[in-house]
């Protein structure tokens, strides 16, 4: 996905960057400028204050320095430049040199052309050029089903990939499968137990230690249909590994559908056994590198703070010099009885990701796995040649690491706490200890909880109460966008009512935008010029909340003018006795919901055309 995508059209942004980049080269020919100054990348932005203008560049302030220019006197320059540009209405200068300019309401008019030549190609980007990223999310332990702490990471990675994927990313959406491990074995316990139970045994009360909830029923019965007592009569060693080999399948089974049920598909389902299995142990090939780069060494680790660590032991280890890369200590890779620590698999895993052409990795990890962020960045970097990136004081940034030929961005997504009226919501029995992620879809349906898993920053805890996400008001985000766009399609009904024979393709050849003159319709066009910018900026930081917030501000401004016409008569979109300001309104119409439905179809989010 996402390769050959080119920039997208008629950026505002962009479009300036390039008026300010040109009128520079200009100046520097005639002499104004010192012919050898460096024009670093131009960047403009929306004005803190909309009354300044359409759009605002500090270009003036960036270059005045080397320039050796008094800010104020090179953005004049720049100003007499600008203002000789075609749909270019004034600039000013503000302050210690910003430059404001604003457009004539041609090019917004015109704007709207633009976005419907487009169509669903409006907001995509070439911010990946067709480079290839792996965004790895979920992968829970597949020993029950997905629960709802699994459910925010879920929508969050997937959001994201498709994020990367309309900004010209070639993703590949991963879970790795940790079907190694204690876990898996208690897994297998469980199951045997309600092996027993559909034999007809009193199993009684299930042991502490093994998973309690009702999901593993089927599991037993199934072994018990295809088995009857045999498994009773051979050794448990090969008894456990047939049971764990049906239970893993079974469990991936139903988390696969989970997803499903949030309309998310991986591309790969990696098994963390698959490391150790078959001819070549990947996880000493890995090791091997790190020796060969001298980050592998034995010794002994100090006794860890705080809470209890698995991998650690008083005695000499296989150690990774971690701490060359800004972790706080090393870390073990191999116990003494030559073992492979937790750690070393997760170091394979992405040493096996790099082997796979992979440059650009994200992974989405849970808010308990925060402390393991310093040393999966220091195991990449090491990989990958170049060094963790730090702040101005010199310390680690725990989110994102850089290095050489690759990099490793690691999004921490906190809990979520759920509520129904304001009351906390009761734990699932089938599940046994929690409220799995297939009450919640079943409850309020899956746009509700994908929209609402990213109306918010993924470093802060959500609160998600099932009332207010299925009220239909202002207050309900989702609701209200999809609204908006369900409106936008009542549009086209009510206009075909109006004139029988003005079909949508028939008024949006006819439209004549110029006739889009209103503030308030002006000021639509702004907003949805704002796409782009947002997609882009969205996706290089990783934040696909940007776009669910931009989507709550774009359906803000088409119900205020909606309802501007439900006041003022000469602004309501059918004007039966003007055919022509309903066909340019409708454009209008036309343009919005194309947004709205890429923004909503990104976030993995239905583009209803009614309501119920």
């Amino acid at each position: 996905m996402g390769r050959g995508r080119r920039e997208n059209p008629m950026n505002v942004f962009s479009h300036v960057e390039k008026l300010i980049a040109e009128a520079l080269e200009a100046l520097k020919k005639e002499g104004a400028l010192p012919a050898d100054l460096a024009i670093p990348r131009i960047e403009a932005e929306t004005p803190r204050d909309a009354s300044h203008g359409d759009i605002a560049s500090n270009a003036a302030m960036m270059l005045a320095k080397p320039a050796r220019a008094k800010p104020r006197d090179l953005a004049e320059l720049l100003k007499a430049k600008l203002a000789a540009v075609p749909g270019i209405a004034s600039v000013e200068v503000a302050g210690p040199g910003f430059l404001n300019i604003r457009f004539e309401p041609a090019f917004w008019q015109q704007h709207v052309r633009a976005i419907l030549a487009a169509g669903g190609d409006y907001g995509r980007a070439d911010l990946g050029r067709g480079e290839s990223v792996n965004v790895e999310y979920v992968s829970a332990n597949p020993t029950g089903p997905m629960h709802v702490g699994h459910c925010r990471g879920a929508v969050f990675g997937d959001a994201l990939a498709n994020l990367l994927a309309f900004a010209g990313y070639d993703v590949t959406r991963e879970y790795y499968i940790n079907d190694a491990g204690g876990q898996i074995d208690v897994l297998a316990r469980s199951v045997l137990l309600r092996y027993r139970e559909a034999l007809g045994e009193d199993i009684g009360e299930i042991p502490q230690g093994l998973y309690p909830g009702d999901y593993l029923k089927p599991v037993g019965a199934a072994l018990a249909r295809e088995h009857g007592r045999k498994l009773l009569e051979i050794p448990e060693n090969e008894r456990l590994g047939k049971v764990r080999e049906v239970a893993i399948t079974a469990m991936m089974a139903e988390i696969r559908d989970d997803l499903a049920a949030l309309n998310i598909r991986h591309d790969v389902f990696f098994s963390e056994a698959s490391l150790t299995q078959g001819v070549c142990d990947k996880v000493k090939a890995a090791i091997d590198e790190l020796k060969g780069k001298g980050f592998v060494y034995q010794g002994r680790l100090p006794p860890p703070k705080g809470e209890p660590n698995e991998d650690w032991e008083d005695r000499e280890q296989t150690l990774f010099r971690s701490t060359a890369f800004g972790d706080d200590g090393d870390r073990a890779l191999m116990k003494s009885d030559g073992s492979y620590t937790y750690f070393a698999g997760d170091v394979a895993y992405h040493y096996d990701k790099l082997r796979r052409g992979y440059r650009h990795l994200v992974n989405v990890f849970g808010a308990d796995h925060i402390g393991y962020i310093p040393r999966m960045l220091a195991a990449v970097a090491a990989y990958a040649g170049g060094d963790v990136e730090r702040d101005a004081k010199g310390r680690i940034r725990h989110w994102h690491t850089t290095g050489g030929s690759a990099d490793l961005d690691i999004r921490v997504v906190q809990l979520v706490k759920l509520y129904k009226n304001g009351e906390p919501y009761k734990m699932s029995k089938r599940a046994g200890t929690f409220v799995t992620l297939r009450d919640v879809v079943d409850e309020v349906g899956s746009d509700p909880v994908r929209f609402m898993m990213i109306y918010r920053k993924e470093l802060e805890p959500l609160d998600f109460d099932f009332a207010k996400v299925t009220e239909q008001s202002k207050d309900n985000p989702v609701f209200y966008v999809q609204y908006a766009h369900a409106r936008c399609a009542s549009v086209f009904r009510m206009a075909r009512e109006a004139f029988p024979e003005l079909d949508r393709a028939t008024a949006l050849a006819e439209a004549e935008t110029g006739k889009l003159t209103d503030a308030g319709e002006l000021g639509l066009v702004r907003q949805l010029a704002l796409f782009p910018r947002v997609v882009a900026g969205a996706a290089a930081a990783h934040e696909p909340h940007r776009l669910a917030f931009y989507l709550y501000e774009l359906a803000s401004a088409f119900h205020a003018q909606w309802t501007r016409g439900n006041d003022s008569p000469h602004l309501r979109i059918i004007q039966q006795q003007d055919r022509g300001m309903t066909a340019a309104r409708l454009a209008l119409i036309a343009a919005t919901q194309q947004v709205i439905s890429s923004g909503l179809s990104v976030l993995g989010v239905q583009a209803p055309e009614t309501m119920r």
